[in-house]
């Protein structure tokens, strides 16, 4: 009798387990393909979502229920990447259209979202989550707050097999765009995003300058003798 019920125990043991696994397999397949299919050139297709909302409810209740117990560093880096970008999304599109996510009250601070079986806002996902526990600046790259000014969102969904390679991938390609790292050799100046102001600690643990910083991802050097400042950030909605 003995043996049965330890064997009946490990039988249910490996269907959770197995259940746990397909579940999250499940769940990076689909915000692959859900962030394939609206997102373009660094924006998003709210108008689309909000017409046809059964995708982004799914990803959103995943989220809320995924099991994060026994999982590797890098799948919970990758999950709570992606985690904050579909809550973004949801936030806006519940509300859509709205000029921005600052339009919304609330939006970053008072408004929760279930991650993982724990309610928490956007911000302290980020503050408190994900910037403490992983230290890793190129975080920053990859959390996107539904804003013009903020680094474009990724087409893809973030995985823990290659999370790392991913967030190099975005940092790069930040570190390079016009648009973001606004650099002038006539000027002899660059112009970088407040981003590199508000969470300056989390770069300079990284390197001696945001200048230093950018360079070590970007294919041309910012010069030393170059002026720095900031540009205004662009809170109007990245659609």
């Amino acid at each position: 009798m003995q043996k049965f019920l330890l064997a009946s125990i490990f039988y249910v043991a490996a269907i959770l387990c197995s259940s746990n696994v397909a579940q999250a397999q499940d769940f990076f397949k689909d915000a692959n393909s859900f962030f394939g299919k609206y997102v373009k050139n660094g924006k998003v297709n709210y108008a689309s979502i909000k017409s046809n909302p059964e995708g982004l409810d799914a990803l959103v209740e995943m989220v809320a229920n995924q099991s994060l117990a026994g999982k590797s560093a890098d799948f919970k880096k990758a999950f709570y990447l992606n985690a904050y970008n579909i809550s973004t999304i949801k936030g806006i599109v519940d509300k859509y259209p709205v000029v921005g996510p600052m339009k919304i009250e609330g939006f970053f601070k008072t408004k929760t979202h279930k991650i993982a079986g724990k309610s928490t806002t956007l911000n302290d996902l980020e503050n408190k989550t994900i910037r403490p526990t992983y230290k890793d600046a190129r975080v920053h790259f990859a959390l996107v707050c539904a804003a013009k000014g903020c680094p474009s969102i990724a087409n893809f969904a973030f995985m823990p097999s290659k999370v790392n390679v991913q967030l190099e991938s975005q940092t790069k390609r930040a570190a390079n765009s016009s648009y973001f790292t606004r650099v002038s050799a006539e000027k002899k100046e660059v112009k970088h995003s407040q981003l590199f102001d508000w969470y300056k600690a989390d770069f300079l643990a990284e390197a001696s300058s945001i200048v230093d910083y950018l360079n070590k991802y970007r294919t041309t050097k910012i010069p030393a003798n170059y002026t720095t400042s900031t540009y205004n950030y662009d809170w109007n909605l990245n659609k």
